[in-house]
C-alpha cells in the first residue's frame, strides 16, 4: 500500500514523463511523412507541449539569407501549401520554388555597404495550428531555409459592446 508521500512520488513522476511521451508520439508521426524529393530538403519542427494549445499559433518562415541595402523591404515569389498527406490526415508543408526577390524602390547611397538580410516569402504571415503531438514538416527548395516563431495569446477574450 502506498504512503502519501509515495503517490506524491508517483504522481510527479507520471507527470515528468508525459512530455517525453507525447515528444515520442510526434516522432513516431514523422514516420508518415516522405523524404524531401530531389532538389528539396525536409525541415521538421518538434513542439513543446502546451497545457492549452488552442492559445498557441506557429508562424512558418521561408526564404534565405541574402545581401540587400538596409532600407528596402524584401520578399521572394512563392507561396507555402498544406498538403495531406494521404493515408494518414496529417498535413505536410511545401514551397515548390522560391520565385524571384522582389522589393521596394527607396533611393539609397549607392556607397552603403550592403548588409546580410533574412529575406522571406512575400505575402502575410504564414500561422498554423499549434500540435505537439504531431512534427511540423516543411518541404523547401534546396538553398532555402525555415524558421518559426511561436505565438500566444491568453484566454481571456475582450468583449466588443455594440453601437
Amino acid at each position: 500500500m502506498l504512503t502519501t508521500l509515495g503517490k506524491c512520488f508517483v504522481g510527479m513522476v507520471l507527470v515528468c514523463l508525459l512530455p517525453v511521451v507525447q515528444g515520442g508520439e510526434a516522432e513516431q508521426n514523422l514516420k508518415a511523412f516522405p523524404p524531401a524529393e530531389p532538389g528539396m530538403t525536409r525541415h521538421v519542427i518538434f513542439l513543446e507541449p502546451q497545457p492549452d494549445e488552442s492559445l498557441f499559433k506557429v508562424e512558418l518562415q521561408v526564404g534565405k539569407v541574402v545581401k540587400t541595402d538596409s532600407r528596402n523591404r524584401f520578399f521572394f515569389g512563392g507561396s507555402l501549401e498544406a498538403k495531406n498527406i494521404d493515408g494518414w490526415g496529417f498535413t505536410k508543408y511545401v514551397v515548390a520554388k522560391l520565385g524571384p526577390m522582389g522589393g521596394t524602390l527607396i533611393g539609397v547611397d549607392p556607397n552603403e555597404p550592403l548588409v546580410d538580410r533574412f529575406v522571406t516569402l512575400g505575402g502575410e504571415p504564414q500561422l498554423i495550428r499549434y500540435n505537439s503531438r504531431l512534427p511540423v514538416v516543411v518541404y523547401v527548395p534546396e538553398g532555402a531555409e525555415v524558421r518559426y516563431r511561436i505565438w500566444r495569446t491568453d484566454d481571456k477574450a475582450i468583449i466588443v459592446p455594440a453601437r
